[in-house]
């Protein structure tokens, strides 16, 4: 599943030299990655009140040309892989048709003392995609 966010650059989130100050990406991911667990059903209100954490452990950005204020930005992001203690997110910026950046993003399933654990039913990232992808393509998960 690749779920498309949609975001207006903002004047603050530029810097000196007139573009989107390299940080701010990190900001419209965040951004992003909520919206795709939201889209796939994942209650992530639900699973902090459980006591579980779905943690970034890793962010690598390849930045391929700058944004500017009032750029309109897509933010397509997909799970590539997903195991039941962690997994990883690809998300591609862009400005129509060109691509901004590239960004690999780790993740990891925590309980309540912060330790590595499987995903329960409810918040298992690998069954809430495959039901997402099967809605999408219009089938019954």
């Amino acid at each position: 599943m690749i779920h498309v966010t949609k975001l207006t650059v903002r004047s603050y989130e530029c810097d000196a030299y007139g573009h989107v100050n390299n940080a701010n990406y990190l900001h419209y991911l965040e951004v992003a990655r909520g919206e795709l667990l939201h889209a796939m059903g994942l209650d992530y209100k639900g699973l902090i009140a459980a006591g579980y954490g779905l943690y970034v452990t890793k962010v690598c950005i390849e930045y391929k040309s700058p944004a500017f204020m009032e750029d309109e930005l897509t933010i397509e992001s997909e799970t590539v892989t997903s195991r039941k203690l962690s997994g990883r997110m690809r998300q591609v910026v862009r400005r129509g048709d060109a691509v901004l950046a590239v960004a690999d993003l780790d993740w990891g399933f925590v309980n309540s003392e912060g330790r590595p654990t499987k995903m329960p039913y409810e918040f298992d990232l690998t069954r809430l995609t495959a039901e997402a992808d099967a809605r999408a393509a219009g089938r019954t998960p």
